[in-house]
């Protein structure tokens, strides 16, 4: 890696030296990031999901569709204002603003791009980086639940209620799944910075396995997969997205922490739920994706990661992470609330800890060829391990058909209803029609009809 390579990659060291308009602007340009994307990104998900569904989505206002966003936000801004006689009215009208805020704020530590020249300034393209930047993210996505729980509680309202609570319960059981995914992060980088996270993605590391020394990737999603696919999945669970849309989930609570709300108010949780995913696809891929580094084939130009360019490779990773989420939403059923919880506790949490010890056996191994080996031989005998516990030993029991679950169900027990859903015939009905025969015989009609 030619030093001039290294001199892109900015350190602590490079922050807080910019003067106050330079800042200025690079917290407007978050802010801004952070609006479009959700615009676009309404208009996006509806354009996708459109197309998986066979048929056009928005296309009429604007080029595109394009403006159909905008034009929603508009018609939300002159609807009526409705605030419940039983409302906590402080608190119903800050708790929207909590979730926009939370979500937004996490946008100031995530790297954008390298070292560049603005106006004559040598600037990192990121607003700000702190030793811990990877706890104040873990703290922003933390904080943002309040936004919906204050929300559902204001409202004084059953169903916002339920809502509310049941949003608290998943961010205490991802929230683990997510902070474990991340120590695996801080294992390997040797740093809770962003950028320095962004930076140990890019140093090309080398494996010797078994006498041969072979170049080892420099994303996390690859080196740590594990804690890639399990980050996603609480991701995708604290942003309260389709297949974990519970809180919000209209075939029981209506649309539960947001069904009081109208107006901006009720767009400013839309926009908190758009403004969370793209800033959550934008935290996965700093820790995960190399951040603003090139993907592989375009790593052959020598200029793929200076100047301006890495900006483009960034975007085109939230893109890519927000199609996911499009994905997801388009084509898996929303979970039920007992399924939901069992998937945190006890899969995506036993598992974590499971990775986090051999990560931690992993890195205590000094040589690296003996590292290597035990990586050679140990990946394929977990996958067998894995494979011997959940393949099933015998042949499962064939499942009892309808009339034998009726006819063994426990003698005394409340009478069942008709299995095959068809309501037996009433005595009178059946009375009427039998005094009726001999008259419909001799008319010639049919004995069915009463």
């Amino acid at each position: 890696m030619s030093p001039s390579y290294l001199a892109q990659d900015p350190t602590l060291a490079d922050f807080g030296r910019d003067p106050w308009w330079l800042v200025l602007g690079k917290i407007v340009f978050a802010f801004a990031f952070g609006l479009l994307a959700t615009l676009l990104g309404v208009w996006f998900e509806r354009r996708v999901v459109g197309y998986m569904q066979v048929r056009p989505g928005p296309n009429q206002v604007g080029p595109f569709g394009l403006l159909q966003t905008l034009a929603d936000g508009l018609k939300m801004a002159f609807k009526e204002d409705i605030l419940p006689k039983a409302a906590d009215k402080v608190v119903y009208f800050f708790a929207p603003t909590i979730s926009v805020i939370c979500a937004v704020t996490a946008l100031s530590v995530v790297p954008f791009g390298p070292m560049v020249s603005i106006f004559g300034h040598h600037t990192p393209l990121q607003v700000t980086d702190v030793p811990v930047a990877v706890l104040l993210l873990l703290a922003c996505s933390s904080m943002g639940v309040y936004g919906i729980v204050l929300g559902g509680w204001a409202s004084g309202s059953t169903y916002p209620l339920l809502g509310g609570l049941r949003s608290s319960a998943q961010m205490i059981s991802y929230e683990v799944a997510m902070g474990l995914s991340i120590v695996a992060v801080f294992m390997t980088a040797g740093t809770m910075s962003t950028s320095g996270i962004v930076a140990a993605q890019g140093d090309g590391t080398e494996l010797s396995i078994f006498g041969q020394t072979i170049p080892a990737p420099g994303w996390y999603a690859i080196l740590l997969l594990p804690s890639f696919i399990i980050f996603f999945i609480a991701t995708v669970g604290e942003t309260n997205r389709a297949p974990f849309d519970l809180p919000e989930a209209e075939s029981e609570l209506v649309a539960g922490f947001m069904t009081e709300y109208s107006s901006l108010k009720f767009a400013l949780f839309m926009l908190s739920e758009y403004v969370a995913m793209v800033t959550m696809s934008a935290v996965t891929t700093t820790l995960f994706l190399g951040g603003w580094r090139a993907p592989w084939p375009i790593t052959i130009w020598e200029g793929a990661n200076s100047g301006w360019w890495p900006m483009l490779w960034f975007f085109g990773k939230v893109i890519a992470l927000v199609f996911v989420f499009v994905w997801l939403r388009g084509t898996l059923p929303r979970l039920r609330y007992d399924q939901f919880m069992r998937l945190g506790w006890k899969v995506l949490l036993p598992i974590n800890l499971v990775w986090i010890l051999v990560l931690s056996g992993l890195r205590s191994i000094e040589d690296w060829d003996t590292r290597g080996k035990v990586i050679a031989v140990g990946i394929p005998a977990g996958i067998l391990l894995i494979a011997s516990i959940l393949w099933p030993s015998r042949r499962p029991k064939p499942k009892p058909t309808t009339q034998e679950q009726v006819d063994n169900r426990p003698h005394g027990s409340f009478p069942l209803p008709p299995m095959d859903l068809q309501v037996p015939p009433s005595p009178r009905i059946t009375r009427v029609v039998a005094e009726r025969e001999p008259a419909n015989i001799v008319a010639g009609s049919d004995s069915r009809e009463v």
